[in-house]
């Protein structure tokens, strides 16, 4: 590995940029609501591209591709279920959530915001939903430290060892040093850094391979059923893969974005714009698998490192067509959406630490300053118990992540999602919802029911004993107040 490698370089540089603005955004971080959750002061453009930014890890740029390159457009149904689940996500729960949990005690947290709502006295559901929190992301915050080893790894020969701490330590810095501001700043950066790689490296490909016309062609030569939508799936399959929608309305680093945001007035612009970007970056991303089997069934002695593993194909294509110092840059964004993802990881572990364990149970009279230096401590913990789970990469607990979503999905979207929507939601209801949704996910997983993934059953299952708990109490008079003040503000301002 030379220095002078102008990917090296560019890795540096972006890694360097992302370190000073968390410096930029510690200047801004006064207080607790300022370190996990800005101040709330996001603007749309902020909101939209931190929102899609957190949410689209080096899948995007790795799993999906290669999942393309190897079957063609029949696995491009999660992209689909994605965005559909992403825009009902903004539709129905981004704009009441960030008035909900204002008129909710101005809640931080989720754990926090489901005690408020419901009046838990007890602590049993913050103490719960604060232990899920913790239990699925720090195993989440462990695949993304595995992933910027790999990329690490692959791009500059390191021992994974070494990777593993240089992928890791510069996330860790800027998310420690400015917090929410500085993960939603960087955030920013990397959304408009992923976005042009993935519009530009398509279009390279096509001419690369004489054009769209010349690229169809190759493609069905190479194998007319890569066309095929329907190739290889069933109804069971599509319906499982486009599940993955339900996914977001319990993703607490995503629902943070929507909490955080200056006000509700800004959530219908984010909406727009962080949609374009999440459909661009999809397509871009499909396009790069695909076009990716032309270029290589034509070019058949650089295909070796993509046949030994398809998840390269955007590596390589950046290596073969692109100048040094552009392909370091394109590569930057493979790091730029392990880095989003992260940090936010990260931050919302934090946040149930210090917010929900720390200052509700231990000390509740800590000063601000305490609570700050408390997260930025909390920050480095899971990161270091993430770096252990890492350390081996066959280590069996990654293999969690898989339905860590499903997990989450379940767990928590119908809670939130019903929350927001249904005054007469109770206690017991939240409780129910957020117990039988991780409970089916759990048990579904393990038997591999009807081979259907199981944030479907989750997700419907916890709707229900939401529904059928709720109507077995009633919800307290300050309930249906706070629930009628904070509706009748998303309506006067939405």
């Amino acid at each position: 590995m030379s220095v002078s490698n102008p990917t090296l370089i560019t890795f540096v540089i972006y890694i360097a940029a992302m370190v000073l603005i968390g410096f930029m955004a510690y200047r801004s971080t006064n207080n607790l609501s300022d370190y996990i959750l800005g101040g709330r002061s996001l603007g749309s453009v902020v909101t939209a591209l931190s929102a899609g930014a957190s949410d689209m890890s080096g899948w995007l740029l790795m799993g999906l591709p290669g999942a393309i390159y190897m079957s063609g457009l029949s696995e491009s149904w999660i992209a689909i279920g994605l965005i559909i689940g992403a825009y009902l996500n903004w539709l129905f729960v981004a704009g009441r959530l960030r008035v909900q949990t204002e008129h909710n005690g101005d809640a931080l947290t989720l754990p926090d915001y489901f005690s408020s709502r419901f009046e838990d006295k007890s602590g049993l559901l913050r103490i719960i939903s604060a232990v899920v929190i913790l239990v699925f992301f720090t195993i989440y915050c462990a695949s993304g430290i595995v992933a910027g080893a790999r990329l690490f790894e692959s791009t500059f020969g390191m021992s994974y060892e070494t990777a593993l701490w240089a992928g890791a330590a510069a996330t860790i810095a800027y998310t420690f040093v400015g917090g929410f501001l500085a993960v939603s700043w960087t955030d920013t950066v990397q959304a408009t850094l992923m976005i042009f790689a993935l519009l530009l490296t398509p279009i390279i490909v096509l001419l690369a391979t004489g054009g769209i016309d010349t690229t169809f062609l190759a493609i069905e030569a190479q194998d007319p059923s890569n066309f095929d939508m329907l190739k290889n799936t069933t109804f069971i399959g599509i319906i499982s893969l486009m599940g993955w929608g339900l996914g977001y309305f319990g993703q607490p680093h995503i629902l943070a974005r929507f909490m955080a945001a200056d006000s509700v007035k800004s959530i219908a612009n984010a909406r727009r714009i962080s949609m374009t970007w999440m459909i661009l970056c999809l397509g871009g991303t499909v396009a790069v698998g695909f076009f990716g089997i032309a270029y290589f069934s034509a070019n058949p002695a650089v295909a070796m490192p993509v046949s030994e593993n398809h998840e390269r194909v955007f590596i390589e294509l950046a290596k073969i067509l692109f100048n040094p110092w552009v392909a370091g840059i394109l590569l930057s964004a493979i790091l730029a959406a392990v880095m989003s993802t992260l940090s936010c990881q990260l931050l919302v572990c934090s946040s149930a630490l210090t917010e929900d364990f720390y200052k509700t149970f231990l000390r509740k009279t800590a000063s601000q300053v305490e609570l700050v230096w408390v997260g930025r401590a909390m920050v480095l913990l899971v990161a270091l118990i993430a770096i252990a789970m890492a350390a081996n990469p066959e280590n069996r607990v990654l293999g969690l992540v898989s339905y860590a979503w499903a997990g989450f999905g379940a767990a928590f979207g119908p809670v939130v999602l019903i929350s927001v929507i249904w005054k007469d939601m109770t206690r017991n209801g939240a409780l129910a919802g957020i117990l039988v949704g991780a409970i089916t996910v759990i048990v579904w997983k393990h038997f591999e029911l009807l081979g259907l993934y199981e944030i479907i059953p989750g997700f419907i299952f916890a709707s229900l004993a939401i529904y059928f708990v709720s109507k077995m109490g009633a919800p307290t008079a300050g309930m249906l107040q706070r629930f009628a003040a904070a509706e009748k503000d998303f309506r006067l301002n939405q």
